[in-house]
This record gives structure tokens, sequence and C-alpha cells, in this order.
């Protein structure tokens, strides 16, 4: 049966291959386990239901993923996203979690609708490199800011908007302390770097910083508070468009990046350097999406950690299965993930900081029309507290840059619509 529905021989690979491949995988992105209910919790949802929704909404997306695109690709609820969720659509804009779970689910009906048509290649074609760098890296310096704030290692000051805290804390010394091991995990090639450091971090909590022992496995927490809350007629508001385009705009570009690494990563280009089965997998990302929000959490994305399995040579959906699996045993583990103090998980938001800001490299730096915009959006993502707010700048900023720089034909009617829209949003908010 696996041989029929996966193709081992053909790809070369066997039942043991794929399954330490799908272990390799789980271990770098279980942080997400912790991080996620975390961060929605600040969001007013329950963390035990999000901790459940987490791991199912995971596990959907990778069998999914594996059964029908046949990739060794793992999904789970996106970094960043989440953030994008808690502290912008709730936040900041003063929404409820349920509207915003109505936000995410139109989101994955619009991404569907997009890869039904086929129409998605238009989409990324027309938004600019710079940009989709610039985004990725102004949300990377948004999470690096929630991680010194959660530590107490940034501040708020009346005088000068933000200054340091107090250092020499328990917290502070905590979050520092899990950014080094995951560091220097990282660099000695130990795949489950991220999740070592968050467990070791907890377990001093918890010996020395008062986090209190409950336990470390038990049946899965209700998913009542959270199951089918969305409030989509909320959700179908004017003023949630520009959200639910940004929850799609992020996914779509955080998707396609994801695929065409792993892709190149695992040889699955073919000779054009395309994507075999390319709509089978955004199928899968946008059906996680629906089905995530439905069950209680953010957007499920297609996760860049799913390298490290087809490192470990992970070559068929198998792989992601075996991921989805273990998500589902993961259910039984929510003691865990509520002693998880928010410190122990600083330093992994700060260290993907740093893998969302690596892309910055490609940016034409010599150009100043294309770089310019990308520094408006990293600079207001974390400043204004808003993602939503960073990408408007951004492509407004880029639009009349190059207009006045006589650039005009560098921009596209994607480009031009977006910025225009953005414009209005901001004249009769």
């Amino acid at each position: 049966m696996l041989e029929k529905l996966f193709k081992l021989k053909q790809n070369q690979t066997s039942l043991k291959q794929e399954v330490i491949a799908g272990f390799t995988t789980f271990l770098t992105m279980a942080y997400i386990l912790f991080v996620n209910p975390m961060m929605l919790a600040d969001a007013g949802m329950d963390h035990g239901a999000v901790f459940v929704a987490t791991c199912l909404a995971a596990a959907i997306g990778c069998i999914v993923m594996g059964v029908v695109a046949n990739y060794p690709i793992a999904l789970a609820p996106g970094m960043g996203l989440n953030a994008f969720f808690t502290y912008t659509v709730v936040g900041e804009m003063g929404y409820s979690w349920e509207t915003a779970l109505g936000a995410v689910f139109l989101s994955g009906i619009c991404f569907m609708a997009l890869s039904l048509a086929r129409i998605r290649e238009w989409i990324v074609n027309s938004i600019p490199m710079s940009l989709r760098l610039g985004i990725a890296a102004g949300i990377g310096l948004f999470l690096a800011l929630l991680a010194l704030q959660s530590s107490g290692i940034v501040v708020g000051s009346p005088a000068t908007l933000v200054t340091m805290g107090d250092i020499t804390s328990f917290p502070a010394l905590m979050a520092t302390l899990g950014f080094f091991i995951i560091i220097a995990l990282v660099q000695r090639g130990f795949k489950s770097a991220v999740i070592i450091s968050i467990l070791s971090i907890t377990a001093l909590g918890v010996i020395f910083g008062g986090v209190e022992y409950k336990g470390l496995v038990s049946a899965p927490p209700s998913i009542a508070p959270t199951f089918m809350a969305m409030d989509l007629s909320g959700a179908l508001e004017i003023s949630m468009l520009s959200v639910v385009f940004a929850f799609l705009f992020v996914d779509l570009f955080d998707t396609s990046g994801t695929l065409v690494a792993v892709a190149q990563r695992g040889g699955f280009l073919d000779d054009k350097g395309r994507l075999p089965r390319l709509n089978r997998a955004l199928m899968a990302d946008s059906t996680a999406t629906i089905a995530g929000a439905a069950l209680g959490t953010s957007t499920t994305t297609s996760y860049i950690e799913s390298t490290a399995g087809v490192s470990a040579g992970g070559r068929t959906g198998l792989t992601a299965v075996v991921v989805g699996l273990l998500f589902l045993a993961a259910l039984f583990i929510s003691p865990l993930a509520g002693m998880v103090p928010a410190y122990a998980t600083a330093g992994t938001l700060f260290y993907v900081a740093i893998l969302m800001m690596s892309g910055l490299v490609h940016v034409e730096w010599e150009d100043l029309t294309e770089a310019a915009p990308v520094v408006v959006v990293c600079i207001l993502m974390p400043l204004t507290y808003s993602i939503a707010t960073g990408i408007a700048f951004g492509f407004i900023s880029y639009a009349a840059i190059k207009l006045m720089s006589g650039r005009y034909r560098d921009l596209t009617a994607g480009v031009v619509v977006l910025a225009a829209l953005f414009v209005a949003k901001f004249a009769f908010a």
C-alpha cells in the first residue's frame, strides 16, 4: 500500500529513510506546539484549546500534503502570521479573536480559489522581489521585538518610547541563555536545537524560576472553546478586507518561497525549473488553513524546516505523513506545553527572526528605488507594531518612489492597484 501511494522505489527511498526524515522534520518544528498557544493566548484564546487546534491543524496539513501531493513538506500554524493575528488584528485593531479566525478562514478560501484558478503565479510575479524580501524581514524584526518584550529585555519608556529593561532579571537571563543554546546547537548540526532550548529553559524555570510542574502527559484538553468559534459575518465587513488580504498575501508568498526552497533542496523541480503537482501542494496548504481556522488557530502554512527532513533523506509524502502522526501523538503532552514560560520561547522567536531576515542579502542595495521600500517595510512593521501597516507603506513607497524617479516602467498593475487601495484605506479610515 505504501509503495502504491508514495512510490518509494521510484523515488529511491525506503520506509526507514522516510520515518527518520519525518522525525527529523518534526523535531525542528515542534517548537510551534509551545509558541503558538502562548501567542494566541495573548489574544484571549484558551491555551489548551489552541494547543489541540495547533496539533490537529498541523496533522491535517501534513497528512493531506503527503497523501495528495506526495511531497515531504510539513505544515503547521505559521510564525509571523500568529503574531499578526494576536498583536495587530486583535491587539492594535481591536477586533475579537473570533473575527480574526473568520478572516483566516476567508483567506484560506481565497487561497484555494487562486490555486484552482491557476492565477497564483501571476499574483506572485506581479509583486517585486524586493517587497517580498522586505516583508519577510519586517516580520522577522517584529518577532524579534516580541521576543525582547516578553523577556523584559526591552520595556516601554515615556521619554524614549522604548528602553532597556532589567537585563539581570531571571526571565531576561533565561531568554538570553535560550537564544545562545539554539545558535550553538544549530551551528553544531543539532536538528532539534530549538526544542532542546525550550525544554532546557523550562526545566530551569521549574527549578529556579517559579514555574509550577504540571506533569508531562495527560488526556488532550477540550477544543470546545475555539472549535467553530470563527465570526464570518464580522470578517466580511469592509474594514476587514485589508486583514483578509494581509493573511492571504503573507501566506501566499511564505508558501511559494517554502515550496521552491524545499523543492530545490530535494531536487524535485523538473527540467524547466517548475514543481510538478504544484497545485496539489497549494491545495493542501489552503485546506490546512481552512481546517485550522475552524479548529481555532491562525494560518497554517508550509514550513521551511521541511528542508531538514529532506536533508535526512525524505523524498516522498510519507515523510510528511510521519510528521502529521507525530503531531497527533503530541496531543498528549499538553501539561508540558502549559508549563513553558514566555522567556523560554523568546530565544526561539529571536532565532526565527534571524532566519526571516537572512533574505535581505538578496536585495539590490545599489538601486535605491528597490532598497528604500525594503527599509520602509522593515522599520515600520516593528515600530508601528503592525505587520499590515508595514506591508501597506511598503507598497505605497515602492509605487511613489518608482513613479517620482522616472522608473514607472518597473511598476506592475498589481503594485499600482494595491498601493492605491492602501492610500484609500488610510485616507478614509
